[in-house]
């Protein structure tokens, strides 16, 4: 059995991003005495003056700290930061625990784990939704893979920065519902910038219309959260346009593995796709509602 890794454990945070500032920032406000890794000063520098201590390397986080949490962009960075030179695997000691906030693909998830446990170090996969603002108010959803007595000793350090915490199999499930719910709020986000093409094209003003449908059986995370957003032109990130196009491949690369063949998501993977390619990669991927306003204007 794990023990519990209580408010004396020192945690580590590697990846200080959109997300894992806020993440990091909720485990100092919570008590936990923190060490922090980020290649560039300008991320690890606020954390420092909130009173965590920044380590050299991935690497020396792993030799202060029995609990470490990443929170990085795709595999490659995972895998770099935790076997890379000076990485994380080279300064833990066995009976650390490496939880993994980033969205990667559960064969990696899975992967890793296997190159940790031969160091007797254990990994969970948890990723989380909710968004920057989620990140900074606590408010996470945590979808979470790996042995259950594992999960439970990480579980308090978690509750810091999520507000519901899932167990929802071994190791790879959690990144497994993280694609689900991918694949479910693509599904919202295009009917929502469906809607609003729909209104503008018959002259309905679309705040009335998100009014309305937002009082009916149309409602959803996606149309409260992002059609004003949308309506207003208002782009700016939050999550980027890049990382849900990495996130709909790995869903769908899951799927097609197991024979699934994912509708929905191809086409919003395609369309998303082509903002990126049209150098909009860095703006937040509800500029989808605006991609679907251009297709349906007049050919010049």
């Amino acid at each position: 059995m794990t023990a519990a890794f209580g408010k004396d454990t020192q945690v580590g945070f590697i990846g200080l991003g959109v997300m894992g500032a806020g993440m990091a920032r909720n485990l100092l406000h919570k008590g936990y005495s923190l060490h922090v890794y980020a290649r560039r000063d300008a991320a690890a520098q606020p954390l420092v003056q909130a009173g965590a201590q920044r380590a050299a390397s991935p690497e020396a986080v792993g030799r202060a700290c029995r609990l470490v949490f990443l929170c990085l962009s795709d595999d490659a960075a995972v895998e770099q930061v935790l076997f890379g030179e000076q990485g994380l695997a080279r300064g833990l000691a066995k009976g650390s625990v490496v939880v993994d906030t980033s969205t990667i693909s559960a064969t990696s998830a899975r992967s890793f784990a296997q190159r940790l446990a031969q160091g007797g170090v254990a990994f969970v996969d948890a990723p989380i939704s909710g968004g920057q603002q989620g990140a900074e108010a606590g408010t996470l959803a945590v979808m979470v893979g790996g042995a259950a007595d594992v999960v439970a000793a990480c579980r308090e350090a978690m509750e810091a920065f999520g507000k519901t915490i899932t167990h929802v199999g071994d190791v790879g499930a959690g990144q497994t519902v993280k694609a689900c719910n991918q694949v479910a709020v693509a599904g919202a986000m295009l009917g929502v910038a469906d809607a609003i093409a729909l209104a503008k094209s018959q002259g309905v003003d679309p705040k009335v219309m998100r009014e309305v449908v937002l009082g009916g059986s149309g409602r959803s995370f996606a149309l409260e959260r992002h059609g004003q957003r949308i309506i207003d032109c208002d782009f700016q990130p939050g999550f980027r346009a890049r990382l849900m196009r990495k996130d709909l491949g790995i869903a769908l690369a899951t799927a097609r593995s197991a024979g699934a063949n994912l509708q929905g998501a191809e086409l919003v993977e395609r369309l998303v796709g082509e903002l990126c390619d049209s150098g909009r990669a860095e703006m937040d991927w509800n500029m989808l509602g605006l991609l679907v306003q251009e297709k349906g204007e007049p050919k010049p």
